[in-house]
């Protein structure tokens, strides 16, 4: 079925037309690496165990793919982020059906106080809670299906975190 010339041509300026505010890259003004984030590990002040490494690694590997900047390995960054894990929380969201105890999805949210600061100025230009949040399904071991869910929730927050920081107003 072919189109009419009319048509086609309509569909393609309204696809040019309407990408015309979109932009590549990061939209605080700097172009892409140019400056470098070193990713401190994550301190856990929860009882819950893992979690500021599993968040330290979903940081490290979402600045690697998000590319707006460049992961410091060396301890050489210009952005310097530190944080710590302030609450991890399950809440029950659906039960197994004829018994309103035994519980069948929870809603799992995570809570770090993330700073992110220049190395050279000390200035800060990050500091705030982030938080992340994954959907979790019982099975038969609650334990094992919420370490199965972390690397979920840390990539939730992960996320979070490298988007305050690429569209950041410095």
């Amino acid at each position: 079925m072919r189109l009419p010339r009319w048509l086609s041509g309509a569909v393609v300026t309204a696809l040019v037309t309407g990408c015309a505010g979109y932009r590549l890259g990061p939209v605080n003004g700097q172009s892409a690496g140019a400056r470098s984030v070193q990713i401190n590990p994550i301190a856990n002040r929860t009882v819950e165990p893992h979690l500021g490494e599993a968040i330290t690694a979903a940081l490290r590997k979402q600045v690697q793919r998000d590319a707006t900047f460049r992961l410091a390995t060396h301890g050489d960054g210009d952005i310097v982020v530190t944080g710590t894990v302030t609450n991890y929380h399950r809440k029950e969201l659906s039960f197994v059906a004829n018994d309103v105890l035994t519980v069948k999805d929870y809603r799992i949210t995570l809570t770090a106080q993330i700073t992110a600061r220049e190395r050279t100025s000390g200035r800060v230009l990050l500091d705030q809670p982030v938080t992340g949040q994954t959907l979790l399904r019982v099975g038969d071991d609650l334990a094992s299906a919420e370490r199965q869910a972390l690397p979920l929730l840390a990539e939730d927050l992960a996320r979070s975190v490298v988007a305050l920081l690429a569209e950041g107003r410095w």
